[in-house]
């Protein structure tokens, strides 16, 4: 597979191994759920947040960037769509990036992963 500057750059920042410690992830887990909020406060809507996403994304798709966007993907190592780090381009998603996880990280990923699992069973009977 081709790496391109935004899969160096990815790998850079922390998506290939780094870790960061308990008070940064902690203060960044916060940040990401709460950030709703932060849209819907500025501006009284969250449409416009779900608008730049998108656009951003098929700007990724058209200029065929491989840019490392958390997007959700079908995730065979987990047997349900997750949104993680992953290359997208003119193909959609063409990896999925691991970031660096501590142990209760993996732990809670993959217990989520599994409540959707169950979910999607109880959905199709």
């Amino acid at each position: 597979m081709v790496v391109g500057p935004s899969e160096r750059r990815a790998a850079r920042r922390g998506f290939g191994g780094a870790r960061l410690d308990g008070r940064v992830a902690q203060r960044h887990r916060a940040r990401v759920r709460y950030a709703n909020i932060t849209i819907i406060e500025g501006n009284e809507a969250s449409q416009f947040g779900i608008g730049i996403v998108s656009a951003r994304i098929a700007e990724a798709v058209l200029r065929n960037e491989r840019a490392v966007l958390p997007i959700g993907a079908y995730n065979a190592g987990y047997g349900v769509t997750l949104s993680l780090p992953s290359v997208v381009g003119r193909e959609g998603v063409s990896r999925i990036l691991q970031p660096a996880m501590s142990d209760e990280e993996r732990r809670s990923l993959a217990q989520s992963a599994e409540v959707l699992r169950q979910a999607l069973q109880r959905m199709l009977g």
